[in-house]
């Protein structure tokens, strides 16, 4: 079956990056000139997706505008011959098929993902977090999708972490498989690094059977008080093999106000238009040759 589907949960406060954050979500922090959510959509939609789900929260109502069609900005562009931003605003609206619904309380990433049951139906599907922007040569999501299609499976994204930084993390134990693909035994949410099974950590995007649901439905609150993915993916294990994929690809923390700094010097050198300039500019704040 190929996976059509994904979710997007992005109802919480974005507290980290107050207060820019404070009337305006934190997806639609601007990293160059996209918003970090686009491009996440933009890897999804590259990864096969044909369908997505916002599971948002109040104050995301700029999430709806963005990826909307707008009639005043394209009649304007369009009068003044600007041709290329107009195809730009345009492609942003019509990039995929994009539905709604609201968490009414934060109450975790399992909640979230709770709330996208009946759009999933009974259908495998994917589950993608704004926060980690991934620039890799084929996308991220697709790697996991192919591990997928071998191995028919729940698949996680899996990144090798510091130790120091593990209790950040839900994290695995797992036994290698095929080249940087294994079965997972054991999931911890965010342990102490002395108690973590290993140093791979589990990241923002994950293929998820639909089975997932009936437990995350029973679902207690763990960690912090609010239901947790990891843990109803561990009991999910019990009935399923688990998979992890460790991507290729470099990850950007953009939920962190570092990892945003550096995504955003990163993805800039990678682009022509600033490569030149703006890379003489750093060498001279840094003063390197």
């Amino acid at each position: 079956m190929q996976i059509k589907k994904a979710v997007f949960p992005v109802a919480g406060l974005g507290t980290r990056f107050l207060p820019a954050t404070k009337a305006s979500p934190k997806e639609m922090l601007p990293l160059i000139d996209k918003p970090l959510v686009q491009y996440v959509v933009e890897e999804a939609v590259a990864s096969g997706i044909e369908q997505i789900l916002f599971v948002t929260g109040r104050s995301k109502r700029a999430i709806e505008d963005h990826f909307d069609i707008a009639f005043e900005l394209e009649s304007l562009l369009s009068n003044k011959g600007k041709d290329a931003e107009l195809s730009q605003v345009r492609d942003i609206a019509e990039m995929v098929d994009i539905f709604y619904v609201r968490q009414k309380q934060a109450m975790g990433l399992g909640h979230a993902v709770l709330c996208a049951r009946d759009f999933v139906g009974n259908e495998p599907f994917a589950v993608l977090l704004g926060d980690d922007i991934i620039d890799s040569p084929a996308p991220c999501l697709g790697q996991l999708l192919d591990v997928y299609r071998k191995y028919r499976g729940t698949v996680l994204a899996l990144e090798r972490v510091p130790m120091e930084n593990i209790s950040s993390y839900g994290c695995v134990q797992a036994n290698p498989i095929y080249k940087k693909v294994f079965e997972v035994t054991d999931l911890v949410e965010k342990p102490k690094p002395e108690e973590a099974p290993s140093d791979m950590a589990i990241i923002g995007r994950y293929v998820l059977t639909p089975d997932i649901f009936p437990i995350l439905e029973r679902q207690k609150p763990g960690k912090g008080g609010e239901i947790q993915l990891t843990d109803a993916i561990l009991q999910l294990s019990s009935n399923e093999a688990i998979y992890g994929c460790l991507f290729d690809g470099i990850r950007h923390d953009c939920g962190d106000k570092m990892g945003f700094l550096k995504a955003t010097v990163d993805l800039a050198l990678k682009r022509e238009e600033f490569n030149g300039e703006f890379r003489k500019f750093l060498q001279e704040r840094l003063g390197c040759c």
